[in-house]
């Protein structure tokens, strides 16, 4: 009997050796996720202290808009290469509506994400200022 004691014993301390090695690797694979860490902020930040259609909005529709919406291009006949342009978008609603997604609107850019939170904060700044030119 002393053999089939030493076996098991032999048995019972590799269970053991494995259990804890399994205890080791599973509590060694946690980690916390820390939200600052895994998505850092931008430097850049978001100035929406003074907001006119040629200090912000312009730049904003250029870079997002223009090269669908320019007049020349297939565009639905929708121009938003000028202030005159862009102003009567911006009183009848269409601009902010489109750009924010809003489902009573063709949420714009077509096709394409959302503009950033910033882009369509200042948006709405200006639209709900009365569109400012300067």
């Amino acid at each position: 009997m002393t053999t089939s004691n030493s076996i098991y014993k032999f048995k019972s301390a590799i269970n053991g050796i494995l259990l804890m090695g399994i205890i080791i690797l599973l509590l060694s694979s946690c980690y916390y996720d820390n939200e600052e860490e895994l998505y850092p902020a931008s430097n850049s930040t978001c100035d929406t202290s003074i907001v006119t259609y040629a200090n912000k909005i312009a730049p904003i529709l250029q870079q997002n808009c223009t090269n669908c919406h320019s007049g020349a291009a297939p565009s639905g006949n929708i121009d938003l290469t000028t202030y005159a342009n862009v102003f009567a978008y911006a009183q009848d609603g269409s601009l902010y509506g489109s750009v924010s997604f809003n489902p009573n609107y063709k949420s714009m850019p077509q096709g394409a994400p959302k503009m950033s939170d910033c882009n369509i904060a200042a948006i709405r700044i200006w639209v709900d200022a009365g569109a400012p030119n300067n």
